[in-house]
């Protein structure tokens, strides 16, 4: 089912394999808020496997992807790269008619990881003044530090770091709902109304 949606690529995804076999059908999932719906998945999803970080991190992203896709906050964007971002990926995107792209950067836990996900805030924010950036995390002790450094203004790129499984996620989720969701638009590099091309040339010296 995720190959069919585009939520991931091929077949053979360990990430993949053992988020589909948590649950038969992930829309059959009944809950009551976002934060639940995750905290459904996740607990279900630590009762079979042990630490592995790369494992955890996409089986998260599966999460909150198909959350959108149940929330219908679409299109819906992974493994994102945006025009004159160099040398960025964004684990889930948005396009909104008021603020341009919205960024989750998604971390199961932090530590220093933070810190990747505010400079690419930066780098998104240079080119989209107006977009907004949140790091989406499990990780409850270290969300708190983070909030910190943004509201002290160490930290500057990312709008707030929110815990997916508390009830910041399910305001979040009603907050990006207000939004007008759509198609990027195409990017033209140049646009100008004088525009001096070889047809024009040839055309007037012939």
């Amino acid at each position: 089912m995720l190959k069919e949606l585009g939520v991931i690529l091929g077949t053979n995804t360990k990430a993949g394999l053992v988020f589909e076999s948590l649950f038969p059908n992930f829309m059959d999932i009944e809950y009551n808020t976002p934060s639940e719906y995750v905290r459904t998945y996740w607990d279900e999803y630590k009762k079979i496997t042990d630490s592995n970080s790369n494992l955890n991190g996409k089986v998260f992203e599966y999460i909150l992807a198909t959350l959108c896709i149940r929330e219908n906050i679409l299109p819906l964007y992974l493994s994102a790269k945006v025009a004159f971002v160099p040398n960025v990926v964004y684990d889930l995107m948005f396009y909104t008619a008021e603020r341009g792209p919205i960024c989750w950067s998604v971390k199961t836990s932090l530590r220093e990881r933070y810190k990747q996900a505010d400079l690419e805030s930066i780098a998104l924010k240079y080119v989209h003044r107006k977009a907004l950036s949140y790091l989406i995390t499990l990780d409850e002790r270290e969300a708190r530090g983070v909030k910190s450094k943004i509201k002290s203004g160490d930290v500057i790129g990312l709008d707030d770091v929110i815990v997916a499984t508390e009830p910041e996620f399910d305001q979040l989720v009603a907050d990006l709902k207000s939004f007008q969701f759509e198609e990027p638009p195409t990017v033209k590099v140049i646009e100008s109304s004088q525009v001096v091309n070889i047809e024009k040339v040839n055309s007037f010296f012939s």
